[in-house]
């Protein structure tokens, strides 16, 4: 559920409330009742880290069983293809 920041236009309050996305946006101050407007803000972002054994990543480094005990289709023996994508 993302956050949103508002500010009022008669204190100065700043805060955040938690919100879905369909809700509509907050039109007053929780402490002087004023008139809100919803901040822009930067958003947050997020960075998927990994060991490294995405099927993706297998597939770049070619399938190996030897490495990982399993051809990146998931058999544990050699299908005859290098690679998945391999037809």
């Amino acid at each position: 559920m993302p956050t949103y920041e508002y500010q009022c236009e008669g204190c100065g309050l700043q805060f955040e409330r938690r919100q879905t996305m369909t809700d509509l946006p907050l039109t007053e101050c929780p402490s002087c009742q004023g008139k809100v407007r919803r901040l822009m803000s930067g958003g947050a972002g997020f960075i998927l880290k990994g060991s490294g054994n995405s099927h993706t990543e297998h597939i770049k480094q070619g399938c190996s069983l030897e490495q990982v005990g399993k051809t990146c289709c998931g058999r544990e023996q050699r299908c005859g293809k290098l690679s998945c994508n391999e037809d």
